[in-house]
């Protein structure tokens, strides 16, 4: 299969370019050029084209709880949202933490709308007390260590876990927030990050991958880290951009971390200005609609959000000036997947064919009927967003 993207502002985020150029494609890859006649030719005039995205943090809830989402609507909805490469957490049922059972998720992800990976757990369990064999697990190709869904509370546990990962060239990617603070106020998650930092650094060589960074504290711990020389990256998520935590008590709104106040949001978005976060990432979650209807202390956290992730982003990212078109390609794309060695995030000829389509400047309003995913769980349903993807080519197809 050859096509043609005629006419497109292609997106490098390697180098910030953005050319407008044709674009070929043979063969599932991106070609220099081709003679002769190609089998479809799209007329991108006046759209972008990007790596697709790649998100290093999402829940596809199988096994186990497959009435949230399965591994097949949740690559749809991936796909939907323009990412073309999707890590899966392991708090499944049971959760993955045998080479066996992550095995058994690979093969299972083989013919998704998306390449999809998987994380094996750091603990047995994730009990937070036995290691999982890192090195079984990375042979049968887990793409990170986490125990996401569960923070590793003890810090000699925590300990062993990072020095385990670098032992075995592996990434850790941790849930740096202590649950037994009630409320889980800020200083729950500035208080992991403080300390996993401060373990990454005796560990020397470890490296460390903090999950969905909420607090002014948090950005600016990872700040000096960073200038101290730690191997270590930083996610946050689109809700975290655009959401605070004065809008009442909506379950659609619970997550975990909580939302924050206006001056942690500024210092996030600041962060990613500035380039202490390194990545973008959705911490898709999805629910039932009636586990989000029980009340509020009773209901799940977490949201549904890889369909809209790249609007929210273009919305409160770009159209307002904090970062270019190219920066914002590269939190999303290129980052993730260089942290993680994954194969993806370049739109050079050779690359595999992963590609968005998108108009920055499309006004839409997601509804409930938009979504690909099994669940509804998104707080911005009903809201006006600036950019959409139109398309999405994963191997060209």
């Amino acid at each position: 299969m050859r096509k043609i993207l005629k006419n497109a502002l292609v997106i490098n985020p390697v180098n910030g370019e953005i050319l407008l150029r044709d674009l070929y494609i043979a063969d599932g890859r991106i070609a220099a050029e081709f003679t002769g006649a190609a089998d479809e030719v799209i007329d991108c005039t006046g759209l972008y084209v990007a790596p697709g995205l790649v998100d290093i943090h999402a829940h596809f809830r199988d096994p186990g709880f497959t009435h949230k989402e399965t591994l097949e609507t949740g690559a749809a909805a991936a796909r939907a949202g323009g990412f073309t490469a999707v890590v899966c957490m392991a708090n499944t049922k049971p959760v993955i933490d045998t080479p066996e059972l992550l095995t058994a998720q690979i093969d299972a992800s083989r013919a998704l709308a998306v390449n999809c990976y998987h994380a094996g757990c750091a603990t047995t369990g994730q009990n937070g007390a036995e290691l999982t064999d890192f090195a079984a697990l990375k042979r049968a190709g887990a793409a990170v260590i986490s125990d996401d869904g569960q923070a590793i509370t003890d810090a000699a546990v925590m300990l062993k876990v990072l020095e385990a990962a670098r032992d075995n060239g592996l990434v850790i990617s941790t849930h740096s927030e202590d649950p037994r603070f009630p409320g889980r106020p800020a200083v729950a998650e500035e208080y992991m990050v403080a300390r996993d930092l401060a373990l990454a650094e005796y560990a020397a060589g470890a490296k460390l991958h903090i999950q969905h960074v909420t607090t002014a504290k948090s950005v600016a711990l990872i700040r000096a880290a960073k200038l101290r020389g730690l191997d270590v990256s930083a996610e946050t998520c689109p809700h975290y951009l655009q959401l605070t935590n004065d809008g009442g008590q909506s379950t659609l709104r619970k997550v975990f971390p909580p939302l924050r106040t206006s001056e942690d949001v500024a210092a996030v978005i600041a962060g990613l200005a500035d380039g202490t976060i390194d990545i973008i990432a959705t911490d898709h979650a999805p629910h039932s609609a009636e586990e989000k209807a029980l009340p509020y202390p009773e209901a799940p956290g977490g949201m549904e959000g890889l369909e809209t992730a790249f609007s929210v982003c273009l919305t409160r990212l770009y159209h307002a000036g904090h970062l270019t078109l190219p920066e914002l390609i590269r939190k999303m794309s290129y980052n993730p997947a260089e942290r993680l060695g994954l194969a993806h995030g370049g739109v050079e000829a050779g690359d595999t064919a992963d590609l968005l389509i998108f108009d920055p400047d499309e006004l839409w309003t997601p509804t409930a009927s938009d979504l690909k995913s099994k669940s509804r769980n998104n707080p911005f349903l009903g809201t006006e967003l600036r950019g959409k993807v139109k398309r999405t080519l994963v191997a060209g197809r």
